[in-house]
């Protein structure tokens, strides 16, 4: 099995900084103890110190060592990033002012990211407008979103819980609030959620110039709409149940009217 990309970035990330701290203490004593041993005080008449080979190819090759190590433990992690598991599934991830659109195989389109428990998934990241950059801090990956271009990298969801995915890269008046709520579901309720909810639950551009954050209440239609789209009765109870816990767009009708007052 092949090693997490979480668990890789942090250790390249712990790694930097333990290096870094220790460089950092080194380097002070170093000072302190010259501060020291060369004050007035201590050493009136200034003295020529002479050069050290030793200690020259010492500071030189320490360095190099280390910066070659630190080199390799992040090329091995981004390596595993850009290798894609062949049973990923495939995410369409669209970036534009200011939102995010997720499109699945079956064509649905979400605001908010729905993924599967314990599954490889491959995001095909791209760009309507201007660069941004689609960013999932709980999962420790981020790439650009470039308009005419699809970037990708893949993740694994191990556990399920709310995230958020969020605009790396300044690209406007709004970037703050790019963010979009990301569930991680069983698979039995993504399924569902999947095949038997209205295939697009997008909102316009215009309508996202809020904090996505502030609200997760489920736009998606409630169980009773849901209910022609379900095969069999125990669909329905699945629907029903995944009704209650499914959130969707993040949109407050009161701070929708708030921005357009400002904008007036």
């Amino acid at each position: 099995m092949r090693p997490s990309i979480v668990n890789e970035v942090d250790f390249t990330f712990w790694f930097i900084m333990g290096i870094s701290i220790i460089l950092l203490l080194l380097i002070t004593i170093v000072m302190l103890y010259f501060v020291y041993k060369y004050s007035r005080k201590r050493n009136p008449v200034a003295t020529q110190i002479e050069g050290n080979t030793t200690l020259e190819i010492v500071w030189t090759v320490i360095p190099i060592i280390l910066v070659l190590i630190m080199f390799f433990i992040s090329w091995s992690g981004f390596r595993n990033m850009r290798d894609v598991p062949k049973d990923a599934m495939i995410v369409k991830v669209n970036g534009q002012m200011w939102k995010w659109t997720f499109e699945y195989d079956n064509k649905k389109k979400s605001d908010t990211l729905f993924l599967p428990v314990d599954k490889n998934i491959k995001f095909e990241i791209t760009s309507t407008d201007v660069l941004h950059s689609f960013y999932l801090p709980a999962f420790r990956c981020k790439e650009d979103a470039v308009p005419g271009r699809t970037n990708y990298y893949w993740i694994r969801t191990t556990e399920t819980g709310t995230f958020f995915a969020a605009c790396a890269e300044y690209c406007g008046l709004n970037h703050s609030y790019m963010y979009a709520p990301i569930k991680v579901v069983e698979d039995e309720k993504f399924q569902v959620w999947k095949n038997y909810f209205p295939p697009d639950t997008t909102k316009t551009a215009d309508s996202l110039k809020t904090d996505s954050t502030a609200n997760t209440k489920d736009t998606l239609n409630s169980s009773s709409g849901m209910t022609d789209s379900a095969k069999t009765g125990s669909d329905k109870q699945t629907i029903d149940s995944v009704a209650k816990t499914t959130p969707s767009s993040d949109i407050k009708k009161d701070d929708v009217k708030k921005t357009d007052s400002l904008k007036k």
